[in-house]
């Protein structure tokens, strides 16, 4: 295994395409495009997608005293089912804006502001465009198929088998709680 500083070094020559070098700008926007992969998580040790194809626009406007960054991503990520553990791919986009104030001392407690000391020429903005896309995953990944009923796996099969069975005459379910039973006589014995 590699030493740290090693590997610390190496993950900073493959983001260097992040650093976005802003003195040099005239004042107006500026355009930056980012197509990410696997590769660009793995910076991070985020595995929780399979695969990744995701473009990301970036729309800088610099002013006489502040930036403005302007982030929007679309594509795809393949990630597991939440469900059935089946792989799919999940379309994905999102957007995120950015306004950089120059300071005294750096300060980014605010997600939508951030503070650069005076004298700063750079910005990195691989974790704002990791967060972005993190965060618009939604929280429960249920394959399509599930939802439309067109996979068919072993996994759904057990599932149907061991969810509680309904009723059909009454549509209520046969193995209910007898404490459930005697709470609704409750409501009824008014």
């Amino acid at each position: 295994m590699q030493p740290l500083k090693e590997r610390l070094t190496v993950v900073m020559k493959n983001l260097k395409a992040y650093l976005v070098q802003f003195s040099g700008l005239k004042i107006g926007k500026h355009q930056f495009e980012y197509q990410l992969d696997n590769s660009f998580f793995g910076h991070f040790n985020f595995e929780d997608f399979n695969s990744v194809d995701v473009k990301v626009n970036l729309i800088l406007e610099k002013k006489s005293n502040m930036l403005e960054l302007n982030f929007k991503h679309k594509g795809i990520v393949n990630v597991p089912c939440d469900i059935t553990n089946e792989p799919f791919d999940l379309p994905i986009k999102g957007k995120l804006r950015l306004i950089v104030n120059f300071g005294e001392s750096f300060n980014d407690e605010n997600e939508e502001l951030l503070i650069l000391p005076h004298g700063e020429f750079q910005l990195d903005v691989s974790q704002y465009i990791y967060e972005m896309i993190v965060l618009s995953v939604p929280a429960k990944r249920i394959h399509p198929g599930v939802k439309d009923g067109t996979l068919k796996t072993d996994v759904l099969n057990k599932l149907d088998e061991l969810s509680p069975r309904l009723d059909k005459e009454e549509g209520e379910d046969k193995n209910i709680d007898p404490r459930w039973e005697d709470l609704k006589k409750l409501l009824t014995d008014k």
